[in-house]
């Protein structure tokens, strides 16, 4: 296969999948067809080719692997076309706790408590069922608790392609409020 065939054949690929395909899949189908080619570079290519053109898909690396999507500015009228059916809503309680359970990882269900202040395990729950997080091991305490990570799923839901790309505490935390201060300039004395 010579090299165009090769990235139409990885443009495929990445068309078809219904999950963010990793260089190695990749690079595990193709063998020894790609053995002497730049399988990230043709990718670049690719997602390169759908900017040029300006196409309303663009080739994204989410959660550790590449994945064709939509660019934002197009998501108004695909929510018109399928409606309800494209977005899946989480309770404020629900985003409190992967909110907690992103930046605390691995943690168990009273540490969430804790912090939170109500219990949580329907939220969990709720959570692992949509595969935003999942059961990452035990922690190794008394009754070993079971301890709590996000998912793949996460971070291509929220359109990372790794946790680092959260942004950090101090950005989320509103800054203090200031007060005007009065100085003795501002008062005038009268005589």
């Amino acid at each position: 296969m010579d090299a165009i065939e090769i990235k139409r054949v990885i443009e495929a690929l990445i068309f078809v999948t219904d999950h963010p395909i990793t260089l190695a899949e990749i690079k595990n189908i193709l063998q020894k067809d790609a053995n002497d080619l730049d399988i990230e570079q043709i990718i670049r290519d690719i997602g390169e080719e759908y900017n040029q053109r300006k196409s309303p898909i663009e080739l994204r690396f989410i959660a550790g692997g590449w994945q064709f999507s939509t660019r934002k500015d197009y998501s108004a009228w695909i929510r018109k076309l399928y409606k309800d059916k494209t977005t899946f809503k989480l309770s404020n309680s629900a985003l409190e706790t992967l909110s907690i359970v992103a930046y605390k990882q691995p943690i168990t269900r009273s540490e969430v408590e804790e912090i939170r202040g109500v219990e949580v395990t329907a939220v969990l729950e709720t959570l692992l069922e949509r595969r935003l997080i999942r059961i990452v091991g035990r922690k190794e305490t008394v009754g070993r608790p079971i301890l709590y990570g996000t998912t793949l799923e996460f971070l291509r839901h929220f359109g990372l392609s790794h946790l680092s790309e959260l942004p950090s505490l101090e950005e989320l935390t509103p800054p203090d409020e200031i007060t005007p201060e009065s100085t003795s300039d501002e008062i005038e004395s009268v005589e």
